[in-house]
């Protein structure tokens, strides 16, 4: 089952002699459950990709369709329930809200939203993510590994249809790198979490289902590493 579909995606800054053409008619299609790792050097246009399909940054031109829906069709406050709702985002440098503890940090999306914190999924996602007994405790109280947990269980609170993670091991050492890929590879089985995944680190891409290469706002190669 398509959970997500780019058609002919072009983001264009600048014009004349300063148009950069960040991303170039690029179209793919991921499958629900799929773990898909994009890579490329930088500037390649990465970021900028994520950036539109999580519904943070809008296309020049082109297509995302994520569930059935038309994402840019919406208006701005229909792409903010979007955005809290169908993606999860995970950064490289966490971006929790330093006043607010564990539970407060996780479950801020759905507070947002003006729902109701379905304490069962909380207890299962703290318990998964080993940050049981650590709810009352703030991002300086954490180390970075613990603090890259929290993102992810923000991320994966709302049950969205993708979880999006931009180099989400690049401020890490490499014991903590093992244990957040190993997390997120846990969510992609136990949930069927549909997962992509920017990144710099070969061993990370090599995990996924599938690698899509980035060069100069193009799609270079486009490899199903595991059925």
């Amino acid at each position: 089952m398509e959970i997500l579909k780019v058609e002919n995606l072009c983001k264009v800054y600048g014009k004349g002699e300063n148009e950069v053409r960040a991303l170039d008619n690029v179209s793919f299609s991921v499958s629900k459950g799929e773990f898909v790792a994009i890579i490329g050097p930088s500037g390649s246009g990465k970021s900028t990709l994520l950036h539109i399909i999580g519904g943070v940054d809008k296309p020049t031109s082109g297509k995302v369709y994520m569930d059935g829906c038309d994402v840019y069709s919406q208006n701005d406050e229909q792409l903010a329930v979007f955005r809290r709702r169908q993606v999860g985002l995970i950064y490289q440098f966490y971006n929790l809200i330093p006043v607010l503890n564990v539970r407060e940090n996780i479950t801020l999306p759905v507070l947002m939203d003006g729902r109701k914190v379905d304490e069962k999924r909380l207890r299962e996602l703290m318990d998964t993510l080993d940050l049981k007994g650590r709810e009352k405790h703030l991002p300086n109280e954490l180390s970075g590994g613990q603090q890259q947990r929290v993102s992810i269980g923000r991320a994966l609170m709302t049950a969205p249809a993708v979880v999006l993670a931009d180099e989400p091991t690049g401020n890490l050492d490499s014991k903590n790198s093992r244990e957040i890929v190993e997390l997120l590879k846990l969510s992609n089985k136990k949930y069927n979490q549909t997962l992509i995944v920017i990144t710099h680190d070969e061993s990370i891409a090599l995990q996924a289902d599938r690698i899509i290469s980035i060069e100069d706002g193009r799609i270079a190669r486009d490899e199903v590493i595991r059925a």
